[in-house]
């Protein structure tokens, strides 16, 4: 007998796109804002919207029969404890690496080059030229060495940077060594950029604290991509209103900023609304990754990218 048999879709259109759906499987539209009607005691598989999937975690429950659970986003902060351990939960790590990748590199070229000023400036009608700094010669400290981590660091090697990867654990792998996260403290006191790439679970909540943030150099510049509580965001704002150094954040915590949060005026801050991912790459990607666990799914294959066994 299949493990999973009928399979929950945040919006028709999602449905639609990967119709026909493989032999044994059944589709049917929940976008989790309410409890899922008469479906409720036939789905055993839920796709999360990709969009504030946050806000509609709590719909889990009324899934008594719950299996499987695919995210839309490489994050999965809440799913597990959410879905609850006998529900198999699968990411869609590498959809959004490229697009997430881009946004670093241009979310660090705009602060260093002074871009987020000259747009202020042009508003103004105000020519104000400046030296600033360039990304070449810089040397960039990165946290996180998957997926994101691996397509930033081979989109930054043509700007002549030294880079420096850290991971949980110190090794090496095939593109050479990687730092422990212990070593973070120490490491930061030797960069000028930390850009941070990382998902958020207990190890990596507040991993970028008072301690790592007082290291790095006067005018360094802070970068995350990946979640923003793995950044103190109390110790970043107080060290980037004084001055002493810049950032610049897809993603906060909170997420968004309160209105009136110091970061949102400061100059010394850059910040996008969580968007890493959400460019064009991501249509055909994710609907061919949903493609691919459907038919595992339909199969009784173990999908990929699971971060929960569940069942499988």
């Amino acid at each position: 007998m299949q493990l999973v048999q009928t399979v929950s879709f945040p919006t028709p259109q999602l449905l639609a796109d990967l119709s026909p759906l493989p032999e044994g499987l059944r589709g049917v539209v929940w976008d989790m804002k309410a409890a899922p009607g008469e479906s409720a005691g036939e789905i055993d598989g839920v796709i999360l919207p990709y969009i504030d999937a946050s806000a509609v975690l709590g719909s889990l429950a009324h899934v008594k029969n719950l299996k499987y659970v695919q995210t839309q986003s490489t994050g999965f902060d809440g799913v597990p404890e959410a879905a609850g351990p006998g529900a198999a939960v699968a990411t869609a790590s590498g959809v959004h690496a490229a697009a997430t990748a881009e946004l670093a590199v241009g979310l660090i070229l705009a602060k260093l080059r002074g871009i987020d000023e000259a747009v202020r400036d042009q508003q103004a009608q105000n020519w104000n030229p400046q030296r600033r700094q360039s990304l070449a010669d810089r040397r960039i400290l990165l946290l996180g060495v998957g997926g994101i981590g691996a397509e930033l660091a081979r989109r930054l090697a043509p700007f002549e940077v030294t880079l420096t990867r850290v991971g949980s654990r110190a090794r090496t792998d095939a593109d050479g060594q990687v730092h422990s996260s212990a070593d973070l403290v120490r490491l930061a006191a030797q960069h000028d950029i930390l850009v941070s790439v990382l998902p958020l679970d207990s190890k990596t909540h507040h991993l970028v604290g008072e301690e790592v943030l007082a290291a790095l150099p006067d005018g360094a510049l802070v970068v995350n991509v990946g979640r923003g509580a793995v950044i103190s965001t109390d110790a970043l704002t107080r060290e980037v209103v004084s001055g002493r150094l810049s950032c610049a954040l897809d993603v906060v915590d909170p997420e968004p900023l309160p209105a009136g949060h110091p970061l949102w005026s400061t100059p010394n801050a850059l910040i996008t609304p969580h968007v890493g991912g959400n460019a064009s790459a991501f249509e055909p990607r994710i609907l061919k990754l949903l493609k691919n666990q459907l038919e595992a799914l339909a199969a009784g294959r173990t999908p990929a990218n699971l971060v929960q066994q569940g069942a499988f």
